[in-house]
């Protein structure tokens, strides 16, 4: 099985309505479509670009209220889903549920279908100023291209949750991400590559760029998309498919090849996903 994925660097900035925000995320899905893409990942709290749009004093809005789009953000997702026949993981957008606010990953299916995977584990910012809460469990989805999971930002940084996607079935892990800063980004990014060579799997990312000035705790962004690959010697040597350029607004696109990881699951310089020593630690399954 091969597929076509990309990732976009989504430029954060300050605009005045719902309407900007659809355009900007349609121009997105309609480059990418251009390469006959099967899969389309947005960052994590891309979304916030709407809280820019500020209440009737011009000041911006609170995370709370990021929930009150939650029905445009699904009917746009959705109809260019559609529209494309592609899938779509429409990055993060912050939900609401029983009084409580998730940071949740969507999956725009091309029938009209949508699945969702709120955030596991929710960093000391999340927590201490958003007032997030965490999921508590693990989907992974299947598609016609195969099984993927949807992994946000710090989420990645915990193996035992890759592993049980792993376990699960997952070939594909796809990981929206938002970094304000260098360290930040290389957590991610290099956590990213361990699970990769881990699993055996690939892992697509992508991060916000820009800023929004009015917005806090948004107002620095640094972010790249890439898509990562095992270190073997079907891949390229640096387990890199394709990236971006650093906070460049940009679209990246990269074909994936789920039949390479199988044979180096099965016949590679390593096979680190049989390997693994389920007689010494516990396996997450």
């Amino acid at each position: 099985m091969k597929f076509r994925v990309s990732a976009v660097q989504y430029h954060l900035h300050t605009i005045s309505s719902f309407e900007q925000f659809a355009d900007q995320v349609t121009h997105y899905v309609r480059t990418a479509q251009e390469f006959d893409v099967d899969f389309i990942l947005f960052p994590e709290f891309f979304t916030t670009q709407l809280l820019s749009i500020g209440d009737e004093s011009g000041a911006a809005l609170g995370i709370e209220r990021l929930p009150e789009f939650t029905d445009a953000y699904l009917e746009l997702f959705q109809g260019l889903a559609r529209e494309t026949g592609t899938h779509i993981i429409g990055g993060t957008h912050v939900t609401e549920k029983e009084g409580k606010l998730y940071n949740t990953a969507h999956l725009f299916y091309p029938d009209g279908r949508v699945a969702t995977q709120p955030k596991i584990h929710i960093t000391p910012t999340e927590v201490t100023e958003w007032n997030m809460s965490a999921g508590d469990g693990l989907t992974v989805f299947e598609t016609d291209k195969g099984t993927i999971a949807l992994l946000t930002c710090y989420d990645i940084e915990f193996p035992e949750i890759v592993r049980m996607a792993k376990a699960r079935g997952a070939d594909v892990i796809f990981c929206p991400s938002c970094t304000d800063d260098r360290h930040g980004f290389h957590r991610v990014r290099y956590t990213s590559h361990a699970r990769a060579v881990e699993n055996q799997v690939y892992v697509v990312t992508t991060g916000t760029i820009g800023s929004l000035p009015t917005v806090d705790f948004m107002r620095g962004n640094f972010g790249q998309a890439a898509v990562i690959t095992p270190n073997d010697v079907p891949f390229p040597p640096r387990g890199i498919l394709a990236e971006g350029e650093i906070n460049d607004d940009m679209i990246i696109t990269a074909d994936l090849d789920l039949e390479l990881l199988y044979k180096v699951r099965e016949k590679g310089s390593v096979t680190t996903w049989r390997d693994r020593r389920t007689d010494l630690y516990t396996d997450w399954s």
